[in-house]
């Protein structure tokens, strides 16, 4: 097997929306940046198989939006990151129009608050392409490599050359930025089988804290018969059960749990029919795969009646993720930033998911911010290869005793059990965590202590198991310290929201799991040696 080492100023894991914002902004600073991907940038991700809106309001209307999205959010968000991204978005998002036709609306002016998902993730790789960043298709990171003092120094991974095997890489650089996405623990999310976790799994091996995890656990409706999780037809669905009566499933954030009583009953239909004419004419723009999976099993969703599921979204629409240290979203882990899915979103949703657009407008101002920043930081430390590193993963690369295959499949099912069945996720109690907790634990031990990979791809597969079930293991940990019901996070052992709770948990451990509280508006602290640029120069 051939080795690849090589260096950049700024190394960006991921090339979702998140990852290319962050490229592009490190290279705005005259950074030399290298961009890795699982999969192929442009294509990879949630994104590119969506129709993605973003948080898109003008200067005039921002107090009240913001006022009002801070109710929501349980007192867990802040007004100032939320500000903060809804500038930052309003400013960049139109930068993409030379290789990006936005649609026109009604008053003759460009739509920018929603884009074409496939066009916008090319949209955004011909940009990293003009902008000389370095990109590594099919080269997925194993693990983060680190200085002596505990800082990041880069990674390493592999060279995916298909199903004839791979090489591996290292790349040295003066800081990273981590934009993995989130983990759907192959809930079959379109868009997410490579969204496994991989990045939190890295960042905590290297210290990192994570945030909100207790909150992953939104759901999204779909076809049985597909994964197709497009949630907006679904404002418009009228729901039957098995004999043909109507369901009287409530409309907004109450239909989720209430469609999720009736499938435990038995099968719930779905019909489409009051969709409005002009918007299922435009169905094919906004979202053009959509249709695809009825036009298969020749469906008319408007007129028939078809039978659906609730797809568990884990991360990817929840709130958790790495926990984000300062205005310049770098972790705890000094040269490690974090952007998009990666990183917890607490800060701008609280308690309530973000959506399709307080997501999409956090990957592309967390990208930005990081990617700057991190490109700042090698300008100002200048420690690309300077000085000895040390890889930082263990699990399911370094047994700490004889090595054993792991059955990945049996440990997914296991995880799948816990954070993804609707009786235990959405109706969450405090015996029933403990105990998915309690084998959480037992298997972490076996997986990390024993489990290696006995190829290039057997451990890029173990190194995917063991990401799902730590960021498993850390959101049920999560769940079960949050003892009240706060906004997705509902527990049928204490139904009421307790004021003297409105604080974030931070989680973090490998080896054993621990929590602290932390007070919103309290996080997260300037870094008293932050050099990154002012927001004003973002645009």
């Amino acid at each position: 097997m051939s080795q690849l080492d090589t260096q950049a100023d700024v190394l960006v894991i991921g090339g979702g929306m998140a990852g290319a914002w962050a490229a592009l902004g490190a290279a705005r600073e005259s950074a030399q940046v290298t961009l890795v991907d699982k999969g192929y940038c442009g294509t990879s991700g949630v994104t590119a198989s969506a129709g993605p809106g973003h948080w898109w309001v003008p200067p005039e209307a921002r107090d009240e939006v913001v006022r009002q999205r801070a109710v929501v959010g349980q007192g867990l968000n802040e007004p100032a990151w939320m500000h903060r991204i809804l500038d930052t978005t309003w400013r960049n998002l139109p930068t993409i129009a030379p290789q990006y036709e936005f649609s026109i609306d009604r008053s003759g002016q460009p739509a920018y608050r929603g884009v074409r998902g496939p066009e916008y993730l090319r949209a955004l790789r011909a940009q990293l392409d003009l902008a000389g960043v370095r990109v590594l298709d099919h080269h997925p990171a194993l693990e983060l490599l680190q200085h002596d003092d505990g800082s990041v120094a880069g990674a390493r991974g592999l060279r995916l050359r298909g199903s004839a095997g791979s090489d591996e890489w290292t790349l040295r650089a003066g800081a990273v930025v981590m934009a993995t996405g989130g983990c759907a623990f192959l809930s079959k999310l379109l868009g997410a089988d490579n969204n496994t976790g991989d990045g939190y799994l890295m960042a905590a091996e290297a210290g990192a804290e994570l945030s909100g995890m207790e909150f992953s656990n939104y759901y999204t409706v779909a076809p049985k018969h597909s994964s197709m999780t497009r949630s907006m037809s679904y404002v418009f669905a009228d729901y039957f059960d098995a004999a043909g009566r109507e369901l009287p499933i409530p409309g907004g954030h109450a239909s989720v749990n209430a469609i999720a009583r009736a499938l435990l009953e038995g099968p719930v239909f779905c019909t489409l029919a009051r969709m409005p004419q002009d918007l299922r004419d435009a169905l094919p723009t906004i979202s053009p795969n959509v249709m695809l999976p009825f036009t298969r099993r020749g469906i008319d969703p408007f007129t028939d009646r078809f039978e659906i599921t609730l797809r568990g979204e884990g991360t990817v629409r929840g709130i958790g993720g790495l926990r984000v240290a300062s205005r310049d979203c770098e972790s705890t882990v000094r040269n490690l930033f974090v952007a998009g899915d990666a990183a917890t979103r607490e800060l701008v949703a609280g308690a309530v998911s973000g959506g399709g657009n307080i997501n999409s407008a956090w990957a592309l101002s967390s990208g930005l911010w990081a990617g700057r920043a991190a490109a700042w930081r090698w300008r100002h430390e200048g420690r690309r290869v300077a000085g000895s590193v040390r890889p930082a993963g263990q699990a399911g690369l370094r047994p700490s005793r004889t090595a054993q295959p792991l059955d990945r499949q049996e440990t997914v099912v296991a995880v799948q059990r816990s954070v993804l069945a609707v009786d235990r996720n959405i109706f969450r109690s405090g015996p029933a965590l403990a105990a998915s907790l309690a084998e959480f634990d037992e298997r972490w031990h076996e997986v990390s202590r024993g489990a290696q990979g006995a190829s290039a791809i057997d451990t890029l597969r173990t190194r995917e198991t063991a990401a799902m079930l730590a960021t498993a293991r850390w959101s049920v940990s999560s769940a079960l310290q949050r003892s009240e019901s706060r906004g997705m996070h509902q527990r049928t052992d204490a139904p009421q929201t307790e004021p003297t709770l409105a604080h974030r948990i931070v989680v973090g451990g490998l080896e054993s799991v621990w929590h602290r509280h932390e007070v919103a508006g309290q996080h997260p602290a300037e870094t008293a040696d932050s050099t990154a640029p002012t927001e004003a120069s973002f645009a």
